[in-house]
């Protein structure tokens, strides 16, 4: 099944997507297909799959010298998109991204989704490394999505990177990119950053997906502006709801996204982590309602930490 064909097709269902991380090294499967069965009940439309490649971690030696090794905490995400897609039937939507990998790398990347029967992107630059004030690419990798764009499209036309032809290309890759209705935290202003979505529109980018927010208007005006620079591609809105009391902070900080005043308030008042839940529920809910009222059927959920909170918001806007 392919992505685009279901969030562009013509009906009034209202159909949800949702995120998920690839489980820590060694801890198995068990966690994540726990969430899983929690969310088939609202027939997604796709699970999409993070990925995260190795990072620097430092570790104090005799003598109080750090040593800094690579690790990589989160392994297996096309692993786990086959493992859904085999076990739940489910559209899969695996991350690739240039961060950490080779443009080799990339291509075995394609070549394994391929052979997995997994034709559905979402293309992706990747964060930066903690340590580094701007991204660095890896050498031999691409520092920008829209490079990656480049070769995937090369691929789906039947050529790997260095130009010599597949013998046997297979099906081609569908994809969809990240956008960032409040900018993204390196670009220089919204309008540049909106730029940056056009190009990648133009080279091939079938829908965006937003980073998540918490202000309705934000995604509207953004929308609004998106179409008046002639970007057509349908743009997913990104949901996730505030789920413990140090999110007030924790998430600006980490998504760069403002808390509306009125939720930050009422965040405010909340004594446990379970009143702040329950506010995040009713909030989210309602910011799903008024996007339903904007015409929007299709909603994106991010459920890092936020599960149970994910499950109630869709059930409630199901009935």
């Amino acid at each position: 099944m392919i992505v685009t064909d279901l969030i562009t097709k013509k009906s009034d269902k209202k159909r949800f997507s949702f995120e998920v991380l690839p489980p820590l090294k060694g801890t198995g499967t068990e966690q994540l297909f726990s969430t899983i069965d929690k969310l088939k009940a609202f027939d997604p439309a796709f699970i999409n799959i993070t990925t995260h490649h190795s990072e620097f971690v430092y570790k104090e030696r005799e003598g109080g010298l750090l040593e800094r090794s690579s690790i990589r905490r989160r392994p297996g995400t096309i692993a786990i998109a086959a493992a859904i897609q085999k076990k739940y039937n489910i559209p899969v939507e695996p991350h690739v991204i240039c961060s950490g990998v080779t443009v080799e790398d990339i291509e075995y990347e394609l070549l394994d989704l391929q052979f997995l029967g997994i034709s559905n992107l979402l293309l992706l630059r990747g964060d930066k490394a903690r340590e580094d004030r701007h991204f660095t690419p890896t050498p031999g990798g691409h520092e920008h999505t829209t490079d990656l764009i480049r070769q995937v499209k090369r691929f789906n036309e039947g050529f790997f990177a260095d130009g010599s032809p597949i013998k046997h290309p297979g099906k081609p890759f569908s994809f969809g990119v990240a956008c960032y209705p409040e900018k993204h935290e390196e670009a220089p202003n919204l309008e540049m950053d909106m730029a940056r979505l056009k190009e990648k529109q133009d080279l091939g980018a079938e829908y965006a997906v937003t980073q998540l927010f918490y202000d309705n208007s934000k995604y509207f005006e953004f929308v609004d502006k998106a179409r008046a620079m002639g970007i057509t591609i349908p743009i997913i809105p990104g949901i996730k709801p505030l789920a413990k009391l140090n999110q007030l902070t924790v998430v600006p900080k980490t998504f760069h996204c403002d808390i509306p005043q009125e939720l930050a308030a009422e965040a405010m008042k909340c004594k446990t982590d379970e009143e702040a839940r329950r506010l995040g529920v009713e909030w989210a809910v309602n910011q799903c309602r008024e996007l339903y009222a904007h015409g929007v059927n299709n909603i994106h959920f991010y459920t890092v930490s936020a599960v149970d909170s994910v499950a109630e918001v869709a059930e409630r806007l199901m009935r």
